[in-house]
């Protein structure tokens, strides 16, 4: 009796925990590499932190490079860009800690719970949400857009406006790859898909701390 077709869901089943144990640790790895850039690049002044993100763009580039060449490179690339970007982060989280160190602290809590619930019911949907995934990116596009009106024009609570609407596409983006991550069985692909979700909750932290540290403006 032929029971490849028994064992077929049990291996698949077991390849996708493994790619969501191994992803997820590389996302706790990148997660405490951006913080020792943070605390690192907390004295850093405008220059240097717009060359270190633009470092860590080169590096997600790279990672798109690399990813069927060398796993060991794509996991360096990885790395390197969470460094960089905590660097390039650190002058805004440090002029946070010293101004309003209570909105980091509410932005933290309100970003786990986000990605939690979210990455939670992507995971968990049988819908398959890639064609959200287009209009997500699009949105993601228009609202780049509108944080350059924003510089020029003096909208009133453009910010606020402009951090709920960036919750809402992430929002859609984090559930877009929480379901990737269930559906993928391709263990290579474990560092990509932990970029893109390191860069779910590094959004949604930034967009809530537009938003709470507004409400601490307006007290």
């Amino acid at each position: 009796m032929d029971n490849t077709y028994a064992y077929g869901p049990v291996v698949t089943r077991d390849r996708s925990h493994t790619l969501f144990a191994q992803t997820m640790a590389y996302v706790a790895g990148t997660a405490g590499l951006f913080a020792l850039g943070a605390y690192l690049g907390r004295n850093l002044t405008g220059g240097p932190a717009i060359i270190a993100y633009i470092a860590s763009f080169a590096a997600l580039i790279g990672m798109q490079f690399s990813a069927r060449r060398s796993r060991e490179l794509t996991i360096g690339l990885l790395a390197a860009f969470g460094l960089f970007i905590g660097l390039a982060v650190a002058p805004t989280l440090a002029f946070y800690a010293s101004q309003d160190p209570q909105a980091l602290w509410q932005s933290g809590g309100a970003t786990a719970l986000f990605i939690a619930g979210f990455g939670a019911a992507g995971y968990a949907t049988r819908r398959d949400l890639s064609k959200l995934a287009r209009y997500a990116f699009w949105a993601l596009v228009a609202l780049i857009a509108f944080s350059i009106v924003l510089i020029f024009v003096n909208i009133p609570n453009g910010a606020l406006i402009y951090a709920i609407l960036g919750l809402v596409i992430f929002a859609v983006l984090t559930m877009v790859d929480f379901q990737r991550l269930r559906r993928n069985t391709d263990i290579q692909s474990a560092p990509l898909l932990a970029a893109s979700i390191f860069l779910d909750i590094l959004n949604v932290f930034l967009f809530f701390l537009t938003i709470f540290s507004g409400r601490s403006d307006n007290r």
